[in-house]
């Protein structure tokens, strides 16, 4: 028999290659984007860490995507739809159980790759930010209306976004935990949420006194308060040397006299929000000897503290993820700390919760401030950061 033609050889190889191809390896790469740009952030994911995650190369990887946003957009826009798609097999008339229930399964099962739209979306353009906006609405009006039905308030969706902050959180923490328990932690937790009223009276807690921002008497100070709103509104990777130097009135080579690079600015700020945090719970818990007290002003003063420096929590959650180990190892101890705390004061509140399961619920928490707080766009008053802190007290089971 004659040896097969060079040409024929490479049509084997075609023949061979589409054969062992994975029918979904789109869906694929988008789930394993989802895990890279969730754990290390926007910036500092790369395409070749998706493409080594899917086990394909690079190039096989431009094939679907033309570049690292087209996949960032797509991560985004596949979480929001997967949810939709959840609830739209949820008949219309479905106990809020029964919402909220697809909702956490969903979130649970996508897990590793679910953080992405809450703090990176501002890496969004404005048509894809539009788009993502008009799903989410959806998303909210859907679980409102089973709110509504069960609890009816005038809250304006309030409590729906709250509820959705409890079912979030799990995206955006690293405690282990089975996937039943954790189910059913975050259903319960939701489920108090939407019962809670945001308005029926104060808590007890002692109004909150943050420690003062520091005032920038220094170039180095000026720097890093010019830097925190620039990072907050375009994202750290997206903000330039010179963007900053002019915002301070110095030129960018001006900027390393007082700063190696702009990742310390970062490092600064993420420091600085740390600290503040820290000093505004030691004020917080003073003399207060009583666990459910404790959580009270512990929930009291995170939200005064979300509410007051919205810019240096976003920058400080959103970028941490992009600081080198060094830089992002203090960070971390002091956030560590920080839940360390709460843990302690809500398993003497509750002691039938396990270690992990009070860290679960402590950034159910926060994720209520997240998205309690993005709902009231962040404008503060007294009766809002009551409001949200009942919320918060109620997913924690008080």
């Amino acid at each position: 028999m004659a040896p097969a033609s060079p040409s024929a050889r490479s049509a084997a190889t075609a023949d061979s290659t589409a054969a062992t191809r994975p029918r979904n390896r789109k869906q694929l790469i988008v789930d394993a984007a989802g895990r890279v740009f969730s754990e290390r952030g926007y910036h500092k994911a790369s395409m070749e860490e998706v493409a080594a995650g899917v086990g394909i190369t690079a190039a096989a990887l431009y094939r679907h995507f033309p570049n690292k946003y087209a996949l960032f957009a797509e991560c985004a826009h596949v979480m929001v739809d997967r949810l939709v798609a959840a609830l739209d097999e949820v008949p219309s008339e479905a106990t809020l159980t029964d919402v909220l229930t697809a909702l956490t399964r969903t979130t649970i099962a996508h897990r590793a790759s679910g953080g992405v739209y809450r703090w990176e979306a501002r890496y969004l353009d404005h048509e894809d930010r539009r788009r993502l906006g008009v799903k989410f609405a959806r998303l909210v009006g859907r679980v409102d209306e089973a709110v509504q039905r069960e609890h009816p308030l005038p809250d304006e969706r309030l409590r729906a976004m709250a509820a959705l902050g409890v079912i979030g959180s799990i995206t955006m923490h690293h405690v282990s935990i089975a996937g039943r328990r954790a189910e059913d932690l975050l259903l319960a937790s939701a489920l108090r949420v939407a019962a809670t009223d945001p308005a029926a009276g104060r808590l007890g807690a002692h109004p909150v006194e943050l420690p003062a921002r520091p005032v920038p008497r220094t170039r180095r100070a000026e720097i890093l308060a010019a830097a925190i709103p620039l990072f907050a509104r375009d994202g750290f990777a997206n903000v330039t040397n010179g963007q900053i130097a002019e915002a301070v009135g110095l030129t960018p080579s001006a900027l390393y006299r007082h700063y190696p690079n702009k990742i310390d600015i970062l490092a600064a700020a993420c420091l600085q929000a740390a600290g503040l945090l820290a000093q505004g719970v030691e004020r917080s818990l003073h003399e207060v000897a009583d666990p459910h007290d404790a959580i009270v002003a512990l929930a009291a003063t995170y939200v005064a503290y979300s509410f007051e420096c919205t810019e240096l929590n976003s920058v400080a959650e959103a970028e941490l993820a992009g600081l080198p180990a060094d830089l992002r190892r203090p960070v971390v101890l002091a956030q560590r700390e920080h839940i360390a705390v709460w843990e302690q004061q809500l398993r003497l509140a509750r002691p039938e919760l396990d270690p992990r399961q009070a860290r679960v619920l402590v950034h159910a928490g926060f994720g209520v401030v997240v998205e309690a707080g993005r709902r009231l766009r962040w404008q503060d008053s007294p009766d809002r950061r009551e409001a949200v802190t009942a919320l918060v007290v109620g997913a924690l089971g008080l």
